[in-house]
């Protein structure tokens, strides 16, 4: 049977950056495994499978897998599949809105469309769930997952430690721009760390620009050496900036990652902070039209 797909690049607003996404539009009817399969040839950061919602109220159900797992949710499979729907404007026989409603493993995404001159041009997300965080880290158990000395850690802000908005991430800041370019993921070092999940994120403050930070993703657990961009990890530092913010407000950020890759993406986020507590992780960007086709499964 033969089934749609689109490629597009999210977090850039040109084709070959940012990171790429496969959309599977004719997903219903596809086992597991084949899923998996699919994921695997594309052998894409992630693949999304389109399917209807079990509440009609909602756009459709999204399952989200990386060449090595499904994931409870991600950022740039969230925002691409919204922009390429947005682009097909419609769905099981329904227009699509400007706001889409997505049932995934993690709850109820909501996206909203970004609109240009030519129509579609991004998507914005909410996380499904709300910032925690839990288990901390050492230095050096950290730094070792990185391939980085104990000293290249910067805990001025915070310790390392594992944070998320809908998917867990171990986060730590580095002590500057050239620890950043060192870094390289080790899978050995972070299989003796079981609750990493196989990824680990690191990024540092841009020194020139307010509210802007650099940051990679390694995540050989998942079947991916490294990630150009990554809303799940960026979701779930907003959501710790926003618990070291220092008053209640509305705090935006722009995490720029894949620059080592050579397909740099900008990730646009806020947090929104009431009595202290984070209310709301917002995450967008641009998306870029690549590809179109047909899979025979």
């Amino acid at each position: 049977m033969k089934r749609r797909f689109v490629t597009v690049d999210v977090f850039t607003d040109r084709a070959f950056g940012g990171n790429p996404l496969a959309v599977v539009l004719d997903a219903e009817g596809l086992s597991d495994d084949a899923m998996q399969a699919v994921a695997r040839e594309f052998n894409l950061s992630e693949t999304t499978f389109v399917l209807p919602p079990a509440d009609p109220a909602n756009t459709a159900r999204v399952r989200i897998f990386t060449p090595g797992r499904e994931l409870p949710f991600a950022g740039h499979p969230n925002v691409g599949t919204a922009f390429v729907l947005a682009r097909e404007g419609s769905l099981f026989g329904k227009p699509i809105r400007s706001i889409l409603r997505f049932e995934e493993a993690a709850g109820l995404v909501l996206v909203d469309i970004r609109t240009g001159p030519d129509g579609p041009a991004g998507a914005r997300l909410t996380t499904p769930q709300e910032f925690s965080r839990t288990d901390e880290f050492s230095p050096a158990d950290f730094a070792a997952c990185v391939n980085l000395a104990p000293a290249d850690i910067d805990t001025s802000a915070h310790p390392p430690l594992l944070g998320s908005a809908g998917m867990t991430f171990p986060i730590a800041r580095l002590s500057g721009v050239d620890a950043l370019g060192r870094a390289r993921g080790n899978a050995d070092a972070m299989a003796r760390h079981p609750a990493m999940g196989g990824h680990i994120f690191v990024y540092v403050p841009d020194p020139d620009v307010p509210g802007t930070f650099r940051a990679r993703m390694f995540a050989p657990g998942l079947g991916i050496a490294e990630d150009p961009a990554t809303g799940g990890a960026a979701a779930a530092l907003t959501g710790l900036f926003g618990t070291l913010a220092a008053g209640d407000g509305s705090y935006d950020y722009r995490i720029i990652q894949g620059v080592e890759m050579g397909r740099p993406s900008l990730i646009e986020t806020a947090a929104d902070v009431a009595g202290g507590t984070v209310t709301a992780i917002r995450v967008g960007g641009a998306c870029a039209a690549v590809m179109r086709g047909e899979i025979e499964i």
